[in-house]
């Protein structure tokens, strides 16, 4: 964590005057600033657990509809069949579409890659050619 912040989880001068100020105020305002200097530290890693509890009922979700779909049936054979067919175009749509975005992020991420590994060779150019005073050319 960054220790050089203004505002972070711990007593100190800010954020005791924020609570105060904050129960001044609106007391709602100061027990919250009063909960983020306790449990501050905490907060991240329960944002990330929560994510993770709700990522996974989620995907328990789409599973267990997934399943419904395919196993209900509506009494007409021609439209179950129907049905089916067009579950599965979609399907086979959305897969291609995930694939495409998988190639598209891995393109980004090596442009990015690219264009880091070019400022980085500009500095490094720079660097070199500076001159005895340790200054750096005008650009």
């Amino acid at each position: 964590m960054n220790q050089s912040a203004w505002i972070r989880p711990d007593w100190t001068p800010a954020t005791i005057a924020l609570m105060v100020l904050g129960f001044v105020v609106f007391w709602p305002l100061g027990l919250a600033m009063l909960a983020y200097i306790l449990f501050g530290d905490r907060l991240r890693e329960f944002k990330s657990d929560a994510n993770q509890r709700a990522d996974g009922f989620l995907r328990s979700c789409r599973r267990s509809s997934r399943s419904y779909r395919s196993g209900f049936s509506t009494g007409n054979v021609a439209f179950d069949d129907w049905r089916k067919a067009e579950l599965d175009r979609i399907e086979e749509q959305r897969r291609k579409l995930d694939e495409m975005r998988e190639e598209f992020d891995t393109y980004l991420r090596e442009l990015r890659r690219a264009k880091d590994q070019e400022e980085f060779d500009r500095f490094m150019r720079e660097r070199g050619n500076r001159g005895p005073e340790g200054s750096y050319p005008a650009v």
